[in-house]
């Protein structure tokens, strides 16, 4: 089939130094952009983020305080989505105590507030909140804070997961069915319109629309119990989904869906008139002429226009330079399409034993070299944003994940200089093939000339034969004439006669008859791919490719659902600061000796407090004996009062986990100071001390 553009046809052979020069400069080329990756992480750049992740709280986290507030304000990275209940507060009996309204402070998109009711009594009170990040992604968490003094809290704090599981499983098949789906469309598209059209091609073109069309129809319907964290019963709630598509995500579905039914329609020419018009003479030249430039224009405009739709609504759309951010990865997923969906049109192409010209198997090796140039471009561009630095690239789960990305794309690569080779091998091949041709062609005609002449020598000689013979008529033509004489004259053999009466006759022997034909037809096609080593060579090393571009496909979109490296970074730094957070601080270690009286009632308890900061704080309470043994006693209590600020006293309770060790996992340390911890141990039913030293908690 002719290209949609005028190319010029290949030459008959790749030279040795041709294939050379190119080696150089792809090595040259993947040289150049490795040392701006190197360049670019080294350097780094400012503040970017996706997946929102919260900076700050007002109350703050783990922190007391003396009045109860008006209202909850929650600061995130970067714009988020709220629905009604994006923030509740819950009271330490688990009843909510917000108003139920949540809204933006200000007017500014990274904010949440939710108003509280008047005459909260003291204790502690549970924060749980959810949203939907600008790229699409819901996230979720809890914290707590006190009034007047902690206390014990029966609210169930939320365990992080924003969507049920069965729900993200589907929701993430969706998304990499809509994946695949996309390369199939596009890369099948132009590989029937510049290289070869084809059965197989024409399955790949359409399944892939097929599966985009029903995998973004899914995800349109998934998305609300996907944000809301409801079950899969969600997806019967269709009032939800008006809400949905007043969102940016639902929006960008709705529009993918809109042009899929062009694309159906640009399908629909590609496949039909286009392909019918291949074997027109020169006179409709200038009508193909005109379809193939509108079906070029089309096609670019509804492949702009689909990938528009993920970079509008994904990682792309959100933190450092997204104006240059989003046309990048739209050229991204133009060029994965391009490579990944011409390779598997390649693969079914070979693998059918389909006839396909050097010049086509070219054509598209420069096709999937281009495109290979796109994506390192774009991809270094894109890990430069998501990444940031060379650490991140280990220390966090975005990074590890490209890290796998970039070792597929290489292997992709070295199978794709094998196929290269085997391209040229067949370049040649087929040129020898032709001089085969031919010269086998002109010994064929001087052959058949002289075969013509033999057989009208003997045409004369049985027909002088036969004119000498007698006349016969009636029985006794039928009795001497014999069966050889009439299948000798009619030309045909007792089995295909028999055979073509039957089929005449039974409809079931004639379909029977065709089912045989096309196996035999089939069997002789596949033969003869077998028994061609370059194009067997070239469907191999294209199977494999294509096996290695799902794998690779699977891990892009596991990438674009995961937190980006440099957010992760941002956010791990952001706790880092909080109060409670930092890290390297040295526990505080207080030694209360103690005496009840009896001499088995004489002891030592070390009480632990780390970090010994404002906020959340682990406590361990050991007792031993004299000689430094642990010991056990029947109960230990333990207070912590900051009478400077008038706080306290704050009752610890304390869990035993083995032999004289106690501890407590969280203990809310409102504010810096010196405490006074007061330390009481029973060591019988009658027989018991309180022992008090002072603590400081630094600022």
């Amino acid at each position: 089939m002719p290209s949609l553009t005028s190319l010029a046809p290949a030459g008959p052979t790749a030279t040795p130094s041709r294939t050379t020069a190119t080696a150089r400069r792809l090595m040259a080329i993947c040289g150049t952009l490795l040392a701006a990756l190197l360049c670019a992480l080294s350097v780094g750049a400012s503040s970017a983020s996706a997946h929102a992740a919260l900076t700050s709280t007002d109350p703050a986290d783990g922190s007391v305080v003396k009045t109860a507030p008006r209202e909850v304000t929650l600061n995130f990275s970067e714009g988020v989505l709220l629905s009604g209940d994006s923030v509740r507060v819950l009271d330490p009996k688990g009843k909510r105590v917000d108003t139920g309204k949540t809204a933006h402070v200000g007017g500014k998109s990274s904010t949440a507030a939710a108003g509280l009711h008047s005459g909260l009594p003291d204790g502690t009170y549970t924060v749980a909140w959810k949203a939907v990040s600008e790229d699409s992604h819901p996230v979720s968490g809890a914290f707590t804070f006190s009034i007047g003094a902690p206390s014990k809290t029966t609210a169930k704090v939320p365990t992080g997961e924003a969507s049920d599981s069965t729900v993200s499983t589907l929701y993430g098949i969706g998304r990499y069915a809509a994946y695949g789906g996309f390369a199939a469309l596009v890369g099948g598209s132009v590989f029937a319109g510049f290289c070869r059209s084809s059965r197989p091609v024409r399955k790949i073109a359409v399944g892939g629309w097929v599966t985009v069309f029903t995998a973004s129809l899914l995800l349109l319907l998934l998305r609300g119990p996907y944000t809301d964290g409801e079950g899969i019963g969600g997806i019967l709630d269709l009032g939800r989904l008006g809400e949905v598509l007043s969102t940016k995500p639902g929006a960008a579905l709705l529009s993918r869906l809109l042009l899929l039914g062009a694309a159906a329609v640009f399908l629909a020419v590609l496949f039909g008139s286009y392909t019918r018009r291949t074997g027109e003479r020169e006179a409709d030249a200038r009508r193909r002429q005109d379809l193939a430039f509108g079906l070029g224009f089309g096609g670019t405009v509804m492949a702009v226009g689909l990938s528009a739709t993920w970079a509008m609504a994904e990682h792309a759309s959100v933190g450092l330079q997204r104006q240059l951010a989003m046309p990048v990865d739209m050229i991204h997923l133009i060029a994965v399409g391009v490579w990944l969906g011409g390779l598997a049109s390649l693969a079914v192409t070979l693998r059918a034993g389909e006839p396909i010209g050097r010049a086509a198997v070219r054509r598209f090796s420069r096709l999937a070299f281009g495109s290979v140039v796109a994506l390192v471009v774009t991809g270094l561009y894109q890990s430069w944003r998501q990444v940031g630095s060379w650490g991140a690239l280990t220390d966090t789960e975005y990074g590890r994940w490209l890290l796998v990305k970039v070792g597929l794309v290489a292997v992709l690569l070295a199978i794709a200089a094998i196929s290269r080779r085997w391209t040229g091998r067949l370049t040649d091949a087929t040129a020898e093939e032709t001089e085969a041709e031919a010269e086998s062609g002109s010994k064929a005609a001087s052959a058949a000339s002289d075969a013509e002449a033999e057989a009208g020598t003997q045409a004369e000689a049985k027909a002088a034969v036969k004119a000498a013979r007698p006349v016969r008529t009636g029985a006794a033509d039928a009795a001497l004439d014999t069966p050889a004489d009439a299948e000798t004259e009619s030309g045909d053999g007792p089995g295909d006669s028999a055979d073509t009466d039957a089929a005449d006759d039974d409809p079931e022997r004639a379909a029977q008859l065709a089912r045989q034909r096309a196996a035999k037809d089939k069997t002789t096609t596949l033969r003869e791919r077998d028994a061609d080593l370059e194009r067997s060579g070239l469907r191999r090393s294209v199977i494999a490719e294509t096996i290695v571009a799902i794998v690779l496909l699977a891990v892009a979109t596991v990438l674009s659902g995961t937190q980006p490296g440099r957010a992760e970074t941002e956010q791990a730094s952001a706790s880092a600061t909080k109060p409670g957070g930092q890290l390297n601080v040295d526990p505080v270690s207080v030694l209360v000796p103690y005496d009840t009286g009896p001499k088995s009632g004489r002891g030592k308890a070390v009480v632990m407090i780390e970090p010994a900061l404002p906020g959340d704080n682990a406590l361990h309470v050991f007792t031993t004996d004299l000689a430094d043994r642990p010991v056990d006693v029947p109960e230990v209590k333990l207070s912590l009062t900051l009478k400077s600020k008038g706080i306290g006293p704050l009752r610890i309770p304390l869990e035993r986990l083995s032999t004289g060790h106690w501890s407590a996992k969280t203990v809310q340390l409102p504010m810096a100071g010196t405490w006074q911890l007061s330390l009481t141990v029973r060591t019988s039913d009658i027989d018991q001390v309180t022992e008090t030293r002072n603590v400081k908690v630094a600022q």
